[in-house]
C-alpha cells in the first residue's frame, strides 16, 4: 500500500475544494479592453478597481487604453469584449474620430461584446450607433437624489446573467428618467421614491441588448469604488461581461446571492 505524505494530503483536502471558484476551468481568460482616461467621475480610481474585480479570479485579462481616439480594427482584433468608463460630460459631441468609431461598431456587429457602467453612457450624443449600443443614457430630464441604500430587484429571472440570482441591497446613486432606446431588455430595476427625487416607480439599473451579432451590457450603478465593492455589483458585472463576450454565463453566483 502506497502512503500519501501528510503535506500532500493536506493540500488535497484543504485547498482542492476551492480551486473551482476561480479561473474558467482550464480555459483562457476573456480578453477585454477598457476605455478610460476621461470621465466626470473618479476614473483614476474606478478604472483600476474595475480591472482588479474582473481579473482577481482569473476570468478576464484586462488592458486599459486612455487614448480611444487611437483605436482601429487592428488594435481590437485580439479582444472579445470592449468596456467603457469614459465620458467627456458635459461635452456631448463625439470625440473618438471616424476610424475608432467604425472599428468599435464593426467589432460589436461582428459578434464582440460592449460593456459600460454608470456615467460612461453620458457621451457621444451625436453618435447614433453608440446611443443604440448603450440603450439608455443621461437625458435632459434625467436626475438623481442623494446616494442612499435601495434594493436592486431582478426583473428578468430567465436571462443568463440574472438566472438564479436574488435581489440585493446596494448604497448608490439611482438615476431617474433616463432616455431609453427601443428594444432594451431590462434585467434589474430599483424603486426611486419621491422622498429622494424619484417618481415613486421602478427605474432600470441593468440593461442589455443585441447589436448585430454582438451583445451590449450596461450596468447603470457604480458611482465610485465603494459601490463597486458590493457583492451584487461585482456579480452582475462579472456575469454580464462574460455574457457580452461569449453569449453565455459560467461565472458562479455567490451563495449569499443565490435564490432559495
Amino acid at each position: 500500500m502506497i502512503k500519501t505524505p501528510f503535506s500532500i494530503l493536506f493540500f488535497i483536502v484543504f485547498l482542492f475544494p476551492f480551486s473551482g471558484i476561480s479561473g474558467q476551468k482550464g480555459n483562457s481568460p476573456i480578453q477585454l479592453l477598457l476605455i478610460s482616461g476621461k470621465n466626470n467621475h473618479e476614473w483614476q480610481k474606478t478604472s483600476p478597481a474595475f480591472r482588479q474585480i474582473l481579473e482577481e479570479n482569473g476570468f478576464f485579462k484586462v488592458d486599459i487604453t486612455e487614448k480611444p481616439d487611437t483605436l482601429n480594427a487592428s488594435a481590437l482584433k485580439n479582444y472579445q469584449v470592449i468596456a467603457s468608463n469614459w465620458n467627456a460630460f458635459p461635452e456631448s459631441s463625439r470625440q473618438w474620430g471616424e476610424v475608432a468609431e467604425k472599428a468599435i461598431v464593426d467589432f460589436v456587429n461582428r459578434g464582440g461584446g460592449f460593456v459600460l457602467f454608470h456615467s460612461a453612457s453620458a457621451a457621444h450624443y451625436d453618435w447614433p450607433e453608440y446611443q443604440q449600443m448603450v440603450g439608455a443614457t443621461w437625458g435632459k430630464n434625467t436626475h438623481h437624489g442623494q446616494i442612499a441604500p435601495f434594493e436592486v430587484k431582478i426583473q428578468n429571472t430567465k436571462h443568463p446573467v440574472t438566472r438564479g440570482m436574488s435581489n440585493f441591497v446596494i448604497t448608490d446613486e439611482l438615476w431617474v428618467e433616463m432616455d431609453q432606446q427601443p428594444g432594451n431588455e431590462v434585467l434589474c430595476s430599483a424603486f426611486a421614491p419621491s422622498s429622494n427625487k424619484g417618481r415613486d416607480q421602478d427605474e432600470p439599473v441593468l440593461i442589455c441588448r443585441k447589436q448585430g451579432k454582438g451583445r451590449c451590457f450596461y450596468l447603470v450603478l457604480g458611482h465610485d469604488v465603494a459601490v463597486m465593492q458590493n457583492v451584487g455589483w461585482k456579480t452582475l458585472m462579472l456575469r454580464g461581461t462574460e455574457w457580452a463576450a461569449k453569449g453565455r454565463v459560467t461565472i458562479p453566483i455567490p451563495l449569499e446571492l443565490k435564490t432559495k
